[in-house]
């Protein structure tokens, strides 16, 4: 039999009861130490917030290894369903989770191949009978091994009752069961619009035993995010530019209470005010190495 003795710093203890099935013998004791749950904060430490999600995807792979040792024990065992549902603005890494996903299903050997499939309307829908099935189901052939992430999936039922989204809609619910043991269907999108899909759609929401709510991100974290791309590629703010983005940020917040692009707005904040300093720095007399890396509060242009 197996046991978990809990886990502590993102470690498993697994103790594993042996049954000699020879009399007169006790039973043999293995312990074994795993530290599954250090990988995923690894893999997802570069993402800011996200806490339900990686704790969701810690219950997953200590399941995943629990069912392992179950079967080593000849226990009953069964193949978690993974389908998830992906709430949130613009922004806020829906995409980018699903795609980090993939390739970490892959490596915990979830997914046979992990590739990662973007599908919208337009490649599921078709214009005349017969081909929404043909192409849907050639993007789930696709996906098979894999994850299907579909972006503003609500734009399946836009068309009303005689649209043929309805008809993908209807076969992306089948290859969910049918394809369960080696596919992950992922549907995304705004919050206001997926609720509204769902309750357009009876039955569907049930068929996601994963749904994920990706709020919009404070100052701080928006800050944060700013910090970590301006590192990535070398440069930095300078105190002043910083507070300049801080209250700008602060305000666009409190005005922006409906699709924020959270961290996409950041970025092309950021974009632009490197090529202001390019400019800036083309007009100077002299440029010594610390005029490469800071932006000053004259790059940041913001509304």
């Amino acid at each position: 039999m197996a046991q978990v003795e809990g886990y502590k710093n993102g470690r498993i203890n697994i103790i594993l009861h042996e049954n000699t099935q020879q009399p007169g013998k006790e039973l043999r004791v293995k312990k074994q130490r795993h530290s599954p749950l250090e990988m995923i904060d690894k893999e997802f430490a570069s993402f800011v917030g996200l806490e339900e999600l990686k704790t969701s995807i810690k219950e997953i792979y200590a399941s995943i290894l629990i069912n392992e040792k179950r079967k080593e024990q000849g226990l009953k065992s069964s193949k978690q369903v993974l389908h998830m549902l992906f709430k949130g603005n613009p922004g806020t890494g829906k995409t980018t989770v699903a795609r980090k996903l993939a390739k970490l299903y892959h490596d915990m050997n979830v997914l046979s191949k992990g590739q990662f499939i973007e599908a919208e309307r337009a490649d599921l829908v078709g214009e005349y009978i017969g081909q929404t099935a043909q192409k849907t189901r050639a993007v789930i052939q696709k996906a098979m091994g894999g994850i299907l992430f579909i972006d503003e999936a609500y734009s399946l039922s836009r068309g009303g009752e005689k649209d043929f989204g309805k008809e993908a809609i209807d076969l992306l619910v089948k290859h969910m069961e049918d394809g369960r043991e080696d596919m992950v269907l992922i549907l995304a999108g705004y919050p206001r619009e997926m609720d509204r899909f769902l309750s357009m759609n009876p039955g569907l929401e049930s068929r996601f035993p994963f749904i994920l709510d990706f709020d919009d991100y404070s100052v701080d974290e928006l800050l944060n995010i700013g910090n970590r791309m301006l590192g990535e590629r070398q440069y930095q703010l300078s105190k002043s530019a910083e507070w300049k983005l801080r209250n700008h940020l602060a305000r666009k917040l409190r005005e922006e209470t409906f699709n924020f692009s959270n961290a996409r707005y950041v970025r092309n904040i950021i974009e632009k005010a490197i090529r202001m300093q390019a400019v800036r720095l083309l007009t100077s007399e002299q440029i010594i190495s610390k005029d490469l890396i800071v932006l000053t509060e004259e790059d940041l242009l913001l509304e």
